[in-house]
């Protein structure tokens, strides 16, 4: 086999060889050259092997569905298709008649109703609901007036009740802070003692209460099924209008609604049978 010589392309040459160029002084050294642009690159003389492959497009991933949604999803669908079977099978039930309401049919008495008789078999009403004055004692025979004070049971204003006292503002206030709803009193004056009954109605509420703000803590049963006591001072007190002084004996009870207070003034100090008297006295009026 014959082979004949090639000869060289320009490619292959060796490069020919550049003559040293003589020295040159130094020189302050100049700025740098901005870089080469790259050679262009002519992809159709290249061959096929060397032209850049295409890259690949991702390729994505089936989404797989979130297990909050399939639950949600199926609670749903369950309580659709379970209320829809429910209302099928009741649909097809034959309706249920209701049972008949068993309620006694009003009766009336054939002829009229005598009010006395209703009245007569009905709950007696408790004497402190009626009036009061026939609940009070009266005065003692040989007894005489006290001033301006009625000296026979009589209806009294808390007005006058709080007027009585040096404090009228605040017993005024104080009555009606404790729902005051109606009073009686009676006076009179006989062996030297001045006395004061009084009969006060309260509230439901209020009646207890107004009784332990009235009454002091050294009270005495002046009997023995009393809701109360009694006390006399030895200490002398004026009245609010003068200045003459006297000595004072009280009593206080509680009947239900109404409070009972007894009051006894004397020059000297009273004696505790009077007030007990007295007290036990109008207490009975009350049981």
């Amino acid at each position: 086999m014959t082979t004949e010589p090639v000869e060289p392309s320009p490619a292959d040459a060796p490069p020919p060889a550049v003559p040293a160029e003589p020295a040159v002084p130094a020189e302050p050294p100049a700025a740098p050259a901005a870089p080469a642009a790259p050679p262009a690159v002519d992809l159709i003389a290249l061959p096929l092997a060397e032209a850049p492959a295409a890259v690949p497009a991702p390729v994505r991933r089936p989404r797989r569905p979130r297990p909050v949604l399939l639950l949600v999803s199926g609670l749903v669908l369950g309580a659709v298709v379970g209320g829809a079977a429910g209302y099928l099978v009741q649909a097809g039930r034959p309706a249920t008649p209701l049972p008949p309401i068993q309620v006694a049919l009003p009766s009336y008495p054939a002829g009229a109703v005598d009010p006395a008789a209703a009245a007569a078999a009905g709950p007696k009403p408790l004497g402190i609901d009626g009036d009061l004055r026939k609940l009070l004692m009266t005065a003692p025979a040989g007894s005489t007036p006290w001033a301006d004070y009625p000296d026979t049971p009589s209806w009294i204003t808390v007005g006058e009740l709080a007027e009585r006292s040096g404090r009228s503002g605040d017993i005024f206030k104080r009555l009606n802070t404790q729902e005051f709803r109606r009073a009686v009193e009676v006076d009179w004056k006989k062996d030297g003692l001045k006395v004061r009954v009084t009969l006060i109605q309260f509230s439901a509420d209020r009646a207890a209460e107004a009784k332990s703000r009235a009454g002091g803590y050294r009270l005495k049963p002046f009997a023995e099924d009393a809701n109360g006591g009694y006390e006399v001072d030895s200490t002398p007190d004026h009245w609010a209008e003068t200045t003459e002084q006297y000595y004072p004996g009280t009593a206080l009870a509680q009947r239900g609604t109404v409070v009972m207070k007894v009051e006894v003034f004397g020059t000297q100090p009273v004696d505790p049978e009077v007030v007990k008297g007295i007290a036990k006295q109008q207490w009975e009026r009350l049981v």
